[in-house]
């Protein structure tokens, strides 16, 4: 291989803008800046659409391509797995542009990055068991997606932040389920107690709510909190009157 061939090769595999072949952005208006970063990300090409949005912005903050150029900035950090940035972006773009018609699609982002975050290729591709994970983010996009639909009932978003939330719903169910029957386990039945109803007063549609019942019965009649045990036993035989902890309550025998 010829040296300019080995060079210019070597230039276009580690992408340096130090050789040359990128093109100069000087002297281009706020719209040729807005359609190479559009059409970056419309191909996949979104650490260059990403550099493009911010030049813009920086050039231009008042313009209106820059107000665009910061929705698509937001999806484009989402694609490129920046989360952090994504964030902040979105944020600042609904503090700023509270009445922009297109705001709500600011809010769904936050909702649906913090929906992905922190997860990686093998929990997209296996059967992860979340409820044994951190759901901080997870609340925090069940917030996002609240808000969402709080105040844009309408949008073409709420539909699907309402599916998501179903989902968060269900797994920060899962998760302080998890918790309470590691605290039975331990004999910490305030605890365990505490968090069953946590599960049934946040999450009150979820699958976790039986079970949820059934650990608030059982550690309120071990505590000798019998009226408090009867009351969570009536609960589960009148909404879920073949779940099989009803026995398991009635047999308990405190010691």
């Amino acid at each position: 291989m010829k040296p300019i061939t080995l060079i210019i090769t070597l230039c276009a595999l580690l992408n340096l803008s130090g050789c040359g072949l990128e093109p100069k952005t000087d002297t281009w208006s706020n719209q040729r800046l807005y359609s190479e970063a559009k059409e970056s990300l419309d191909a996949g090409d979104y650490a260059t659409a990403i550099k493009y949005y911010e030049i813009l912005e920086a050039r231009f903050p008042f313009e209106t391509y820059a107000q665009q150029a910061q929705l698509d900035l937001i999806y484009a950090y989402y694609k490129y797995e920046e989360p952090e940035s994504a964030i902040v972006t979105a944020s600042r773009f609904i503090k700023y542009y509270p009445r922009h018609p297109y705001v709500d699609y600011a809010y769904y982002l936050k909702g649906l990055v913090n929906f992905q975050r922190n997860l990686g290729a093998l929990d997209r591709l296996l059967p992860i068991d979340h409820s044994q994970r951190d759901q901080k983010t997870a609340r925090e996009s069940l917030q996002d997606f609240a808000e969402l639909i709080e105040r844009f009932p309408n949008s073409k978003y709420s539909q699907d932040a309402r599916q998501r939330m179903i989902h968060l719903s269900n797994r920060l169910a899962d998760q302080e389920l998890h918790v309470a029957r590691f605290y039975m386990k331990r004999g910490a039945y305030v605890a365990a107690a505490n968090r069953a109803k946590t599960v049934i007063q946040s999450h009150q549609r979820t699958p976790a709510v039986p079970e949820a019942l059934v650990i608030l019965a059982k550690s309120y009649k071990i505590m000798g909190l019998n009226d408090l045990s009867g009351s969570a036993l009536k609960v589960l035989k009148l909404n879920y009157p073949e779940h099989k902890g009803i026995a398991e309550v009635e047999n308990l025998v405190v010691k």
